[in-house]
């Protein structure tokens, strides 16, 4: 890197012009493609969260009209017909797959119903596994702009104050109207770090809290359902 290009490239911006699109423009491109990579997740980040809030709230809704439907008395072979074909949320997966592995256990040879309790358990504690895991999906990619993010735009701030640093040599001018500049073009690329890491945690932390609680949620359903299932075996034992 020459230092006389470096001051030639920095020094033409003056304090009086540190307009946020000026310290962009005039930033090193090393710190300018950090800058533009930390917008970039900021995007996708917001993206993911608002495709995750719809998911959430959508789920939840789901989940309240399965549960009032399932609770209104309804026959459980009806509501198993209506559902078989496409259980479109994560509670009625559970039951979908509960009543499947139900009926084909009284539906096949007199050998399968031993040790029916036990598969059906198993049955919905891999569907609840894969829901949890479409409900977690790119919740990855949140963690990791909420961690690392502070540290790119750290990056782009130390690249920018040693390219700042190399031009006042280049020049051998000290003055403040020469450094403010390349300090403040530096220290945005900390701030567009921290736009794109403080949503990401907050959304991540949130999101893992709700995942949590529809996890719970789905649990408990199948815990009840298994206790119902559970008497008609030991009736029809």
């Amino acid at each position: 890197m020459n230092p006389a290009d470096v001051a030639q490239s920095v020094l033409p911006m003056t304090s009086s012009d540190l307009s946020l699109f000026t310290l962009f423009w005039h930033a090193h491109w090393v710190v300018k493609t950090v800058m533009l990579g930390l917008l970039v997740c900021s995007v996708w980040v917001w993206a993911i969260a608002i495709d995750k809030i719809v998911l959430f709230n959508r789920t939840k809704r789901s989940m309240d009209r399965f549960e009032q439907t399932f609770w209104s008395g309804q026959s459980l072979e009806e509501l198993y017909r209506s559902l078989s074909s496409k259980p479109n949320h994560a509670m009625a997966a559970l039951f979908v797959a509960a009543m499947r592995e139900w009926k084909r256990s009284f539906e096949g040879t007199p050998r399968s119903f031993a040790g029916l309790q036990m598969r059906i358990e198993k049955v919905m504690e891999v569907t609840i596994a894969r829901e949890v895991e479409r409900l977690e999906r790119r919740l990855l990619v949140l963690a990791t702009v909420g961690s690392a993010g502070p540290f790119v735009g750290l990056f782009g701030t130390v690249w920018g104050i040693m390219t700042s640093f190399q031009s006042i040599a280049a020049s051998k001018n000290t003055s403040l109207a020469v450094v403010a500049p390349g300090i403040a073009e530096a220290l945005f690329a900390t701030a567009i770090g921290l736009v794109a890491a403080i949503p990401a945690t907050i959304f991540y932390n949130k999101f893992a809290g709700e995942v949590n609680r529809q996890a719970q949620r789905m649990e408990g359903f199948a815990d009840e359902f298994s206790a119902i299932l559970s008497r008609q075996i030991d009736e029809r034992g």
